[in-house]
């Protein structure tokens, strides 16, 4: 592959690991907003439903680490192929699964393939992307994270009303064949770059080159990328409401005999999100962090709001195009700027920091959503989380001083 061909946005090995990547969090959010549901079909109460939907991001946030450690030390290949296994593995213990306890052992297994995945596809994603393309290459990865976190639950929920919870889980399973296939086809194997190559293009290398990779060792910096944990904590507000609407919608609007049809949510959000992204690609490299972080804010607090007056499918509309102007613009800019923030030869440990954020606001959703649900009036549900937005604020300009110093 030429010059000419590394300066692509777009080339055959990008798009096989956006494939990989949507195969991948399409294969997991299947089954997340089926999980309290199946638990407490096989005798789980509501703490327990709560422990189970939960266990696979507390496994996760602390194999995440050690994950992004490893995508900086050797093949990214080997690391998303093993994820992968263990991610068709849990699928399958998903429709086999006869109790609480042997689904949570599922969800843990689930975990640390999670960890593997998102750590890996991220960075090298970003190893395969010219630096003048980061931001537009990162917001086209995240919108096939996105659209697989849209398109993912809404397919669960159909597929269990029709078919039922255990061939689903198998849906989820070809999906991580699907994923298997599609990295076995990557030319370059994301193997490490050394830190001289670390500011230079890596596409259509299938090694370090000319240049060892650094020497690592054990500490705090290997394990995390603290330049990226203010930004990781950012995201994560926005995370938090995010996924405690995906767990509890269907819930909330049972509880308040809506009439909206609530299974449109995560289409709408989709179709929403991919014109978004197709419309303000080229901004991403061209404005200003805070210039997003600023519309988001905005944005899901309206989204919240909608949520919390919505009695039709036209304010579910608006509140599903709101949330692509929040969690999913955010989801991609702040994914670019912990790439940008620490270098591609860190890119493993930024993501694997950046996605703590998830993982943190996957956890804590549904479990702060489920307290609110249990213990007060259905109608403070979505008002409650607008707290999220002031903390995100207080968050960032606490830590600016700090990302600017160290960067």
């Amino acid at each position: 592959m030429g010059e000419r061909g590394e300066e692509r946005l777009l080339n055959r090995d990008v798009v096989l690991v956006m494939a990989a990547t949507f195969c991948f969090m399409a294969s997991n959010m299947l089954v997340s907003p089926l999980m309290a549901g199946f638990s407490e079909s096989l005798g789980a109460g509501g703490a327990l439903m709560g422990l189970v939907t939960a266990a696979m991001n507390f496994v996760s946030l602390f194999c995440r680490p050690i994950a992004g450690n490893l995508s900086d030390r050797i093949s990214k290949r080997t690391i998303v192929s093993f994820g992968s296994a263990l991610y068709l593995a849990s699928s399958v213990w998903y429709a086999l699964a006869s109790d609480p306890t042997s689904l949570i052992a599922a969800r843990m297994l689930n975990g640390v393939g999670f960890a593997c995945c998102s750590v890996c596809l991220a960075a090298w994603m970003a190893m395969l992307l010219p630096i003048r393309h980061m931001g537009a290459g990162m917001g086209l990865y995240g919108t096939m994270n996105a659209l697989a976190m849209a398109i993912g639950p809404a397919v669960g929920i159909r597929a269990q009303q029709v078919i039922g919870y255990r061939p689903t889980f198998l849906i989820s399973a070809a999906l991580a064949v699907l994923m298997v296939v599609s990295v076995l086809f990557v030319c370059n194997g994301g193997h490490p770059i050394s830190r001289s190559e670390g500011v230079q293009p890596a596409v259509g290398r299938g090694s370090a080159g000319g240049g060892r990779p650094a020497r690592h060792r054990l500490s705090l910096r290997s394990l995390v990328e603290p330049r990226v944990v203010p930004l990781s904590l950012v995201f994560m507000c926005f995370a938090i409401p995010y996924f405690a609407n995906q767990s509890f919608l269907v819930e909330y609007a049972d509880a308040r005999g809506l009439h909206a049809d609530v299974s449109l949510f995560f289409p709408l959000y989709a179709v929403a999100l991919l014109i978004l992204r197709l419309v303000f690609r080229r901004l991403f490299d061209t404005k200003p962090f805070r210039m997003f972080f600023a519309i988001g804010t905005v944005a899901m607090l309206g989204m919240l709001l909608c949520l919390t007056v919505m009695d039709n499918d036209w304010v579910l509309l608006a509140a599903a195009v709101l949330t692509a102007f929040s969690y999913g613009m955010m989801s991609s800019v702040t994914q670019a700027e912990a790439v940008v923030i620490a270098g591609k030869a860190r890119s493993g440990i930024a993501n694997s920091t950046y996605y703590m954020g998830i993982d943190l606001g996957m956890s804590l959703g549904p479990l702060l959503g489920g307290l609110i649900y249990g213990g007060l009036p259905i109608a403070w549900f979505y008002p409650l989380f607008m707290i999220t937005m002031p903390l995100a604020w207080i968050i960032h300009l606490s830590t600016a001083r700090f990302v600017a110093r160290r960067g």
